[in-house]
């Protein structure tokens, strides 16, 4: 069954579409998600799902309904966190909870979200006195207060810090463990992969990739990555001639090669030795999500960005 299905979906603004002709399909009980640099067309196509913006051609259905319309129905079975989202200055934690609670007609036990979200010790502090890991805690709460069947996550783990991190990665397998359908976008490559049952690479509004981790991982090849900053300018036909490399990228003072062999690591530092270079800061690794997204679209995951 599937919680949600695209079919060449589009939003556009002016000139600009932000949403080019998408379509997939979100399985019920998988944690979804869409990786992509600032601009990619996440957050509109994901506001589009959530029936928060109206798009321009092509088929939604959310859980059977047409967001568009928004019924009740449908707000009753989904949550949302948005990417940026405010609460009136002088309201407390629980009362935010409470009154979120008020809205639908079997809500989840505040104390218990409290202690999920480890707010309760600040359940009497006013929302806009909190930290900003802790304001996102918060929201993430709001958007499972009514036990959704599907919760839509936009930058799940924003302003969080690395322990916090863990804990809300635990709370999302937590949700899709009860059955649930979680379909969440982030800059987070190690989010990505930890997390997400599947994902999607979009990129310029369209999507160029959808797979499993594993799967697009392997869609590029087996191989190493090796990264370091040469003395000065690297010499890259040198390099691109190396038995067993097969891509040669320079971001700033860094390069990047991949390649596949034994011998990659040594025939790389032995070319780099022969045109007088030292490599600097030098580490090798698997190929990772980050990876994936340069082979499809030529850029690395953060250029770009805001």
């Amino acid at each position: 069954m599937s919680a949600v299905v695209c079919d060449d979906v589009v939003k556009q603004y002016q000139d600009v579409r932000a949403v080019d002709g998408v379509s997939f399909e979100i399985h019920e009980g998988e944690i979804f998600g869409m990786i992509g640099p600032n601009g990619a067309g996440k957050t509109t196509l994901m506001e589009c799902v959530e029936g928060l913006r109206h798009h321009d051609s092509g088929r939604i259905d959310v859980l059977g309904h047409d967001p568009a319309k928004a019924s009740a129905t449908l707000k009753e079975r989904i949550g949302i966190q948005l990417q940026a989202s405010s609460l009136p200055s002088r309201i407390k934690v629980r009362e935010a909870f409470d009154l979120f609670a008020s809205f639908y007609p079997r809500p989840v036990d505040t104390g218990v979200l409290l202690d999920r979200m480890g707010l309760t010790e600040k359940a009497g502090s006013y929302v806009a006195k909190l930290s900003g890991g802790q304001r996102q805690r918060a929201f993430i709460g709001l958007a499972l207060i009514n036990d959704p069947d599907l919760v839509f996550l936009d930058e799940l783990t924003t302003g969080l810090d690395p322990q916090a991190r863990l804990t809300m990665w635990d709370v999302i397998r937590d949700i899709r463990d009860e059955g649930k359908t979680v379909f969440l976008t982030t800059h987070f490559m190690d989010e990505a992969e930890r997390l997400c049952d599947r994902v999607a690479v979009m990129d310029r509004g369209k999507i160029v990739a959808l797979d499993t981790v594993d799967a697009l991982i392997r869609s590029i090849g087996s191989g190493t990555k090796v990264a370091f900053s040469p003395d000065g300018p690297a010499p890259i036909a040198a390099l691109e001639a190396v038995a067993g490399v097969t891509r040669v990228d320079e971001y700033g003072d860094q390069v990047i090669i991949q390649g596949d062999g034994d011998r990659l690591l040594r025939d790389v530092l032995d070319a780099l030795s022969a045109a007088g270079q030292n490599a600097h800061n030098l580490k090798t690794e698997q190929p990772t999500l980050e990876d994936v997204f340069l082979a499809l679209t030529g850029r690395k995951l953060r250029e770009g960005e805001n």
